[in-house]
């Protein structure tokens, strides 16, 4: 399984949005994109750097950008990029929905992990249940009706009830949550409106992934 091991502040840099990879940390001063001398990309005198971008360089960051939100490589990507040019619409709404639709991402969006990285961890150590069954792929996609539930042993329970706080988190209306029960439900697909990937151009990926 492939993995990003490096600082991950660098990508927000890179792509000169929030991408919030931290979690909470990103609404603080301790983000490197509220620090005015960090907040340039990352590299050697690239506060010095003042070039124009190609047409080419526009498509790549989005494609890029899209990635580093969702924390799924290069392969991956594509692989959601072929789906989505097989199915009936727009193809950049298809491909985002998708995304959204990854396990992770819905852990993330519920409140059960307070980051997509650490869904990833959460997903994968097998702390999750999706309609009674251990699912460890974070890359499972859910479906309407999918039940997903936290794991019934006390670390599983311990770990989702602090991040969770109280109440809960206010979830999307394609997502149903129960918090009391440590339980959520899939009640509709996400639109292209739950995407919040900031300012994202699905029509440049398309033309970049179409090559």
């Amino acid at each position: 399984m492939g993995r990003y091991l490096e600082a991950v502040c660098r990508q927000c840099r890179r792509e000169g949005k929030k991408l919030h990879l931290k979690g909470v940390r990103c609404e603080t001063a301790k983000c490197p994109l509220e620090r005015q001398w960090r907040n340039f990309p990352p590299g050697m005198h690239s506060w010095r750097r003042r070039r124009s971008v190609s047409g080419y360089g526009l498509r790549l960051r989005e494609k890029q950008k899209v990635k580093r939100y969702y924390g799924v490589l290069e392969r991956q990507f594509m692989v959601y990029f072929r789906l989505a040019e097989r199915g009936r619409g727009n193809t950049g709404d298809t491909l985002l929905t998708l995304l959204e639709r990854r396990l992770d991402n819905v852990i993330c969006k519920l409140g059960f992990a307070p980051s997509r990285r650490a869904a990833r961890q959460v997903v994968g150590h097998g702390h999750i249940h999706v309609n009674g069954r251990k699912v460890n792929r974070p890359g499972f996609l859910v479906s309407v009706g999918d039940r997903i539930a936290a794991r019934s042993t006390g670390a599983s329970q311990k770990f989702v009830r602090t991040n969770l706080g109280d109440g809960g988190p206010a979830v999307q209306p394609w997502l149903q949550l129960d918090a009391a029960k440590l339980e959520a439900q899939v009640v509709a697909l996400p639109s292209p409106e739950d995407v919040e990937v900031p300012a994202v151009q699905t029509q440049l990926i398309v033309e970049m992934c179409s090559r």
